[in-house]
């Protein structure tokens, strides 16, 4: 079995042989007990700024089991390493109806392309338009201000993290971690993905993925209808006879809501329908942004600017005694704040960069964990809270314009723009004081953050980063429950809740894992 070195030091510009042949002698072999080596992940470690260095994990392939038994005995700390995938158990069980998966985002993708692979055939309805068209629409919005309530940076083929940085990075253990990072690689994402620790495939690069697969399951027989959303769903005491749509009925075995977390009108009608759900935590805030060089300066010191270091990136988090926290989140070195609108009169802001990441400008969430403690108990009292914050932000802007502000002001309690960055948000900022949108609990605690993050990074120091706000999708504020170990929804044994909408996820891979699991379980119940 393959064995992982971890924790192999090498100054920036090091070539994989020779970090290889360090790990092979910590390994303790020759080279030619050995049948193949390759870079396993690779990381960089900027803590000290007279000590910047990768840090790698190497995995080797050894030739005899002699040489797996003295390493073994070396060093019980090497990791073995399992190979990537995973060996379905396929039910006999024939049952009537077919199995459909409502959303294409990473979750509805990956369970579709799991199911498909497996012969089930899947019918995805998905309530936005394909990639190519999706894009013209998110164009089109982004020059004019006229949104597409249907289709749009949360709604559409890939799910909103299509319009993103493209992260890769979960802090789930799940081993089918590895498995979603091979297959992307497969349908045209850049290998570094398979070494990096902190791996991206970039907005642009990232659509040419989503459209593969979805071409994939097609040629499998699935089908895909984009433009189709879940209307409604028969339910016969404990389970799902059919669902309605655009258009269309269809009788089911299995219901997965892969909806994203911006599907308020599902919520609203999952509700009605008595399906269990629960308010969850989630958080609220705005984007910052800085030069992506001050960024590149906070981090590395003099050595910014090097050619052989990354762009800069960073995760900064506060919490204080009563639990409240302050945090960077969904960070886009070299990106560009977005117009994020799913609904008429609500303005929504999110970052997006493309695979190079060589915009001007650095942007990333600067938010605020809020519980039902400060919107309501009520399952869909998260979404309402999120809502009226987004009604606020289009009422004080007068427009999708974002709500803007530099730190300064924000800090100072004004609404300026005193500030020399150009703002990257597409339709236009306005000087809106934040108090006139978002709770009082959340601006305390971002200015909390700020003065905290300002001692750790010294662009956050800078009175003329410019805040752009409201930021309110970082999460699904609702919770569709399900049982832990069969993964259906705890009011119908048939409907399988998934990935971020849900609930269980949070980004593109720990959906996308999420659907795949989902896929598992329904593969165990149902025969294709």
């Amino acid at each position: 079995m393959p064995v992982i070195v971890n924790m192999i030091s090498s100054a920036p510009g090091t070539d994989e042989k020779s970090v290889i042949e360090t790990a092979r002698k910590k390994l303790g072999v020759s080279p030619a007990e050995i049948h193949g080596a390759h870079i396993y992940k690779t990381s960089l470690d900027a803590r000290k700024r007279n000590n910047i260095h990768y840090v790698h994990s190497v995995i080797f392939t050894l030739g005899s089991s002699e040489a797996e038994r003295r390493v073994a005995e070396k060093n019980a700390a090497f990791i073995y390493a399992a190979p990537a995938g995973f060996d379905p158990v396929i039910s006999k069980n024939k049952v009537r109806g077919r199995v459909v998966i409502a959303g294409f985002g990473p979750a509805g993708m990956f369970c579709g392309l799991a199911l498909a692979e497996q012969g089930y055939r899947p019918l995805i309805l998905e309530r936005g338009e394909c990639i190519e068209d999706r894009v013209a629409s998110v164009e089109s919005f982004m020059s004019t201000g006229i949104l597409n309530e249907e289709s749009n940076i949360q709604f559409g083929e890939g799910g909103a993290g299509t319009f993103s940085d493209g992260k890769l990075t979960t802090r789930i253990k799940d081993p089918l971690c590895r498995y979603v990072l091979e297959r992307m690689v497969n349908f045209g994402a850049p290998e570094e993905i398979l070494t990096k620790a902190k791996p991206h495939i970039g907005t642009d690069r990232l659509r040419g993925v989503v459209k593969a697969i979805r071409e994939r399951i097609i040629e499998l027989g699935g089908e895909i209808r984009f433009g189709t959303e879940l209307n409604d769903i028969e339910l016969d005491g404990r389970r799902a006879e059919a669902v309605k749509f655009t258009e269309g009925r269809e009788e089911v075995s299995a219901v997965v809501l892969a909806i994203g977390h911006s599907a308020r009108n599902t919520f609203e009608m999952l509700h009605r329908k008595g399906i269990f759900l629960e308010a969850k935590p989630f958080s609220v805030g705005a984007r910052i942004e800085h030069r992506q060089t001050e960024v590149d300066r906070s981090l590395y010191g003099e050595y910014a600017g090097s050619p052989m270091l990354p762009k800069g990136e960073y995760q900064l988090s506060h919490r204080d005694k009563s639990g409240r926290a302050a945090y960077t989140f969904c960070m886009c070195p070299g990106g560009t704040v977005v117009p994020a609108a799913s609904e008429i009169g609500g303005t929504v802001t999110n970052g997006m960069s493309v695979f190079a990441r060589d915009g001007v400008n650095a942007n990333s969430a600067l938010v605020v964990s809020v519980t039902p403690e400060d919107f309501g108990s009520k399952p869909l009292d998260g979404m309402y809270f999120a809502r009226e914050i987004e009604q606020k932000a289009y009422k004080a802007a007068g427009s999708y314009k974002a709500c803007a502000s530099s730190v300064k002001g924000f800090l100072d309690g004004k609404a300026d723009l005193d500030t020399d960055i150009e703002p990257s948000y597409s339709l236009g900022v306005t000087a809106v004081d934040y108090e006139k949108i978002l709770p009082k609990q959340v601006t305390e605690m971002m200015r909390t953050g700020l003065k905290v993050f300002s001692r750790k990074m010294k662009c956050f120091g800078d009175g003329k980063a410019l805040l752009c706000a409201p930021e309110t999708r970082t999460s699904s504020p609702v919770r569709i429950t399900r049982d832990k170990d069969k993964m259906t929804s705890l009011s119908c044994e048939n409907l399988y809740p998934c990935g971020e909408g849900a609930g269980y996820a949070g980004g593109i891979m720990s959906a996308a894992v999420d659907g795949l699991n989902t896929a598992l379980k329904i593969m165990a119940e149902i025969a294709p």
